[in-house]
Formats: structure tokens, C-alpha cells, sequence
């Protein structure tokens, strides 16, 4: 004979009566009906029917999970009472957004309909994986991030009463995921004129989205998968079901267009406190190796995901930061390195590590155009904008790692004018060696003043240099500026153009509710694009074979409309399409590598050796999150 008990957060505490275990055994009187939870020869639970309701006002009876979730995004029971909906509980998750997950291990044979939900408690949850419960309270849909988010919302059962009916029962048997799982189509087409998938039925055996939407909250499992997005500061990572999905040479999955979502990427967290188990680290190309097994559930942070109860080992897979070669002596190397907000906030190990990395991994490039360089009092919004601190600091510890004594050229920006981080003041900066290269110093630019194209002794000169290109444009409203500047290698010139594109927040998510998702962001780089696509043709007006390299993080991709403005009129060209498909990355996001930063050559550069270093966006112990990119070629 089963024990039953009930329970419900108390309104003052959100706790449980009852001593430690926060149970009590149900009282007697109780108008609950004494039911039992046996176990079938095969292990299986039978659940106990429920009374119906006795009038519409009444909470619903007879209700399954199943009957929850229904058959699209949405459940038709939004709003509605529910009364001790039976199931088992899968995962407990005693932390953020606290509650249980339960599942009905029976079902009813219908792809379409999840088995199981979340039931949200707001504090921590007293039952455990094993227990069968009876479940009352209202369902809703909440929504991560807000409905202007975009994202889809789950379905949940809040204010919730429970009756623990027995314990240590066996859990469902999980799905397993794995590449027959899922289908490699990402979505269907949005319908209406706000192109929402949130009412269509489900097509689990169609597309990726329905099938993970239709295990919404059941038990699932993966085994000896790959890490497709490394270990992050929020104690998560990324693996892929689908091992050969647009597969990476060093292990990952790339983003190869907007219809290659790559639908085998699931973001992994653990339901066990990282104060109680540290979680994995991992970088891109280890194994997740053994059983993970939990419930499936999706924030605003990727989508689906997989809530691990049970977490497998991490294989390492041996992956080390590339090295590139040197520079021969009559190759300029020109690259470029996003160095993450830096600034003397940071430990003297970032600037350590990212002064290795130019030396080391870089070889020491002749230019480095650096991005996120934040002023000398970094995050504090105290009005400072010079960099000259962040920049010694960084130079300095370039010397300390066996490197040059670069000098530096840029123009502090107004204050809070150009985005990024509150009180940073983020600017693009050039590094140079001056024992290889020189700079041209025209003085008078700075931060609200732009350079211009002149011809001088039958080239193309900047009439500033270091100067910004059309800082006013409102395309750079909130944003960073570009800097132009002229080197002289070998006594011929050069003129770089850093760039730092506006990010891609707003931005829908691939996973939104709304297909395909609005990419807003787009619209401001497209502008960004043209400025300095304008710009470029006018070096070209003057001087028809001008060596100018455009680079920076662009924050788009190679196939993207941003690219294709930048290159119009065959006035650039992306060195990203140098590479082979599977070297072509620079950061990785869920799941996705993917590029993000970008170096494009004039005409006149016929001939050079592109090189994406890898170094950092695929690894958990980063000093930054993009990887560096280089530019050898002879002017």
C-alpha cells in the first residue's frame, strides 16, 4: 500500500510544512481520494484516473499531460485550472527559476504532444525524481526574455498543490537523441502577418523546432556526443547530435547560411548546483562521453536544452591554440584582435595572455588593429576617455612575452557616444612595429572630425591620419568609428580602415517564435557597410591600385547582406572566401562557429595568405571571445 502525501509552498515562506523532508502525511479527513501508483510486471506505473469536474467552473478533470501541452507551441488549457494531473517526476531544478519537471509514462501515442511539463513552485522543490505526483494549479505559458523577446514561451503549471503518492518508482524511459532523432530542417515558415510558428500544429518528424518543442519537458538523453560550443561562465555548453552537420576541421559546426541553422545543437546545463558538483569544463571538439540524461527545457539563452539529472564526462579531444607562421621580410602582416573590454580593470593575466597570443600565436604581426580597447578607468563611468593606461599596460606586457615595442596610433572617442559597455568607451586602435613599419602622422583628427582622400606625390593620402571616416554619419550613431590610417612599408603606402560594426543585439533568435526572425541590427551595419564601402571607392578615385585592407569585427557574416555592401562594386573583397568552408570562423555562438570578424583588400592586393588563428572562441579558458585573424601579402 502507497503513502500518500500532499504539499504547497506555505504563502509566507514558500516552504513546505512538515519538518525537515517538507512532507506530511495527508491528514485525515482529507477530501482526496486514497488512490495506489503499483508497478506493472513491466516496470511501468499505472497512473490513477481523476474525478471529473462537476461544472465548467470547477478545475479541469480527466486531464493528462498531453492534454496540456496539446498539439502546438501553446497549450489550450492557458489560464485554466488543472486537478491532480498524474505523472512521475523527472528533475528537480533548485535553483533560478525553481521547480520540478513531471511526465506521464504512458501517454498517448501522439508524436505531436509532449508527455511532460515544468511545474514552477518559486522556492525550492521538495519531491524528488522517482516520486508519482498528482498535480493541481493553473496552466500558463511564460516566456524568457518577455513576448517582445521573441522567444517561445513553456508551458508550466504554477501555484501549484501536490500529493506525493509514492517514491522510488522508475523514471520514463528517455527519448534518445541522436542524428536519426531530429530532422534537418530548422522550422516551418512563419504564418500571418507577423510570420508566427506559435499556432501551427506540429510536425516533429519535419522540423527541428516542432520535434524539440513536442519532448518540451520529457524525459530526454544523449550519448558520447561532441562539444560544439565550449564550456561558458554561466556553467553550460553546447554538443551536437548531428556529428557530420556542417562539421568544422577542428571539431565544431559552422554557420554556414540563414537555412543552416544546424539543427543538431542542444545546449547542456546540470540541475545539480555547481556548489555541489562543479560543472565540466569543456572545449569545442571534446566528447560528453557516457549517458546525459533530463528533462528538456528552453530559455532565452539558446532554445531547447537539455537539463541534465544525470551528466556524462568530458573526453578531451587534444585541441591547442593555432600558431601561424611568420611573416617573411617583405610580407606586411596586418591583423586584427577584438580583445574583450579591455582595459587596467583587468587582471595582468588577460593582458599576459593576450600579449602571448600576438607574440606566439600571431608571430607578431607588423599592424594589429585591436577592437573593445576601454579608456584608462575602464567600466567606471567617471567621464575619462584616454587609453593610453590600457594601451602602455598592454604594450608593456607585448615586450615582457619576448615581442616587440609597438607603438600606438587612435582617437579617443566623446564620452559614452560610441557604445559598448556603460562607461568604457570602447575605440579601435592601431599597434605597429615601428622597426618594420612606419606611420604616417597628419595631425588633426579626432573624435568628431573625418578624414578624407587627397592625392599626394601620385598617391592616396589621408588628409588625417589617425583620423575616423565620416564620424557624424548617422550610421555610427551609438556605435564605434572607423579608423584610417597610412603606413608606409617598405616605402610604399598603406591605408587600413579598423572597423567595430554595431552588434547584433535585438537581433530575433534562430529559435524564435517568429520564422524567419527579424534581424533587426541589420539594419545599422548596412549603413556602417556603405560609409566605408563609399569611403574605400574614394581612396580608388585617386589611386586605382591602393593597397587598403578593411578589417575589424564586422559583427556579420561572409554571405551576409553587410559583406556584400561592403564589397560593392568589386571595390573589396572578403579574404574569409580564401579559406576552405571549414577553417571559415571566428567566434562561436550556441553552437555555431561562425564569422563574425572579417579582413576585405582592395584590388591592387592580388596576392596574400589569409589565416584565421584559432586561439579563443572555441576554448573555455579564453582571454577572448573572438579569434584573431591575419593578412600576409607584399604591397
Amino acid at each position: 500500500m502507497s503513502t500518500r502525501r500532499s504539499f504547497h509552498p506555505t504563502p509566507e515562506t514558500g516552504r513546505v510544512p512538515g519538518g525537515p523532508t517538507g512532507r506530511r502525511r495527508t491528514p485525515p479527513g482529507s477530501t482526496c481520494l486514497p488512490r495506489a501508483l503499483a508497478l506493472a510486471a513491466v516496470a511501468a506505473i499505472t497512473l490513477p484516473a481523476t474525478p471529473a469536474a462537476a461544472s465548467g467552473s470547477q478545475a479541469a478533470a480527466d486531464v493528462r499531460i498531453h492534454d496540456i501541452q496539446g498539439e502546438t507551441r501553446v497549450s489550450p488549457l492557458a489560464g485554466q485550472q488543472v486537478r491532480e494531473v498524474p505523472g512521475v517526476v523527472t528533475g528537480v531544478r533548485p535553483y533560478g527559476s525553481r521547480g520540478f519537471w513531471f511526465q506521464d509514462p504512458h501517454g498517448d501515442g501522439d508524436r505531436a504532444t509532449s508527455e511532460g511539463i515544468f511545474v514552477f513552485t518559486r522556492s525550492t522543490p521538495t519531491v524528488e525524481p522517482g516520486d508519482a505526483v498528482l498535480v493541481s494549479g493553473r496552466v500558463g505559458e511564460y516566456t524568457y526574455g518577455g513576448t517582445g523577446s521573441g522567444n517561445q514561451s513553456v508551458s508550466q503549471i504554477s501555484g501549484a498543490e501536490v500529493t506525493v503518492v509514492s517514491s522510488g518508482n522508475p523514471l520514463p524511459e528517455p527519448v534518445v537523441l541522436d542524428r536519426r532523432a531530429v530532422p534537418e530542417r530548422y522550422a516551418p515558415q512563419g504564418t500571418g502577418t507577423d510570420g508566427t510558428i506559435t499556432g501551427l500544429p506540429l510536425r516533429p518528424g519535419r522540423y527541428a523546432l516542432d520535434r524539440y518543442e513536442s519532448l518540451e519537458g520529457m524525459n530526454v538523453r544523449v550519448e558520447d556526443v561532441r562539444v560544439v560550443g565550449p564550456t561558458s561562465r554561466y556553467h553550460d555548453l553546447w554538443i551536437t547530435i548531428e556529428p557530420w552537420q556542417n562539421r568544422t576541421e577542428r571539431g565544431g559546426t559552422r554557420y554556414a547560411g540563414y537555412d543552416e541553422q544546424n539543427s543538431g545543437r542542444l545546449k547542456v546545463t546540470s540541475l545539480t548546483p555547481v556548489a555541489q558538483r562543479p560543472f565540466p569544463v569543456a572545449d569545442t571538439g571534446d566528447v560528453l562521453a557516457g549517458g546525459t540524461e533530463g528533462p528538456l527545457d528552453y530559455d532565452q539563452f539558446g532554445g531547447y536544452l537539455l537539463a541534465a539529472r544525470e551528466l556524462g564526462e568530458i573526453r578531451d579531444a587534444g585541441l591547442r591554440p593555432e600558431r601561424t607562421r611568420p611573416q617573411d621580410r617583405r610580407e606586411l602582416a596586418v591583423a586584427s584582435y577584438n580583445v574583450e573590454n579591455l582595459s587596467p580593470a583587468a587582471e595582468q593575466r588577460t593582458f599576459d595572455r593576450l600579449a602571448r597570443g600576438i607574440v606566439e600565436n600571431l608571430a607578431a604581426p607588423d599592424i594589429v588593429a585591436l577592437e573593445e580597447i576601454q579608456d584608462n578607468s575602464g567600466p567606471a563611468d567617471d567621464g575619462t576617455v584616454s587609453a593610453e593606461e590600457t594601451l602602455r599596460q598592454l604594450t608593456d606586457a607585448i615586450v615582457a612575452a619576448g615581442g616587440p615595442r609597438y607603438a600606438w596610433r587612435g582617437i579617443a572617442p566623446q564620452d559614452k557616444r560610441d557604445g559598448g559597455q556603460p562607461g568604457g568607451n570602447i575605440r579601435n586602435v592601431f599597434l605597429f612595429n615601428p622597426a618594420r613599419v612606419s606611420f604616417t602622422d597628419r595631425p588633426g583628427g579626432d573624435a568628431t572630425t573625418p578624414t578624407d582622400v587627397v592625392r599626394h606625390r601620385g598617391k592616396a593620402a589621408l588628409t588625417l591620419s589617425p583620423g575616423r571616416v565620416d564620424p557624424a554619419h548617422p550610421a555610427w550613431e551609438n556605435s564605434r568609428k572607423p579608423l584610417a590610417g597610412e603606413f608606409r612599408f617598405r616605402g610604399r603606402p598603406v591605408i587600413v580602415i579598423a572597423n567595430h560594426f554595431a552588434s547584433k543585439g535585438g537581433d530575433q533568435a534562430l529559435h524564435s517564435r517568429f520564422q524567419p526572425p527579424n534581424r533587426s541590427s541589420e539594419e545599422q551595419r548596412h549603413q556602417q557597410a556603405r560609409v566605408v564601402n563609399a569611403f574605400v571607392k574614394d581612396i580608388l578615385a585617386v589611386q586605382k591600385k591602393a593597397d587598403v585592407v578593411v578589417l575589424g569585427d564586422i559583427n556579420d557574416f561572409e554571405f551576409s547582406e553587410t559583406t556584400r555592401l561592403l564589397t560593392a562594386g568589386g571595390v573589396l573583397e572578403s579574404a574569409a572566401y580564401s579559406l576552405p568552408r571549414d577553417e571559415r570562423y571566428t567566434y562561436v555562438f550556441q553552437g555555431n562557429a561562425q564569422v563574425l570578424d572579417q579582413t576585405l583588400v582592395s584590388p591592387g592586393i592580388r596576392c596574400y595568405d589569409y589565416d584565421i588563428v584559432h586561439v579563443g572562441a572555441e576554448f573555455a579558458d579564453q582571454a577572448s571571445d573572438h579569434d584573431p585573424q591575419v593578412l600576409r601579402f607584399r604591397p
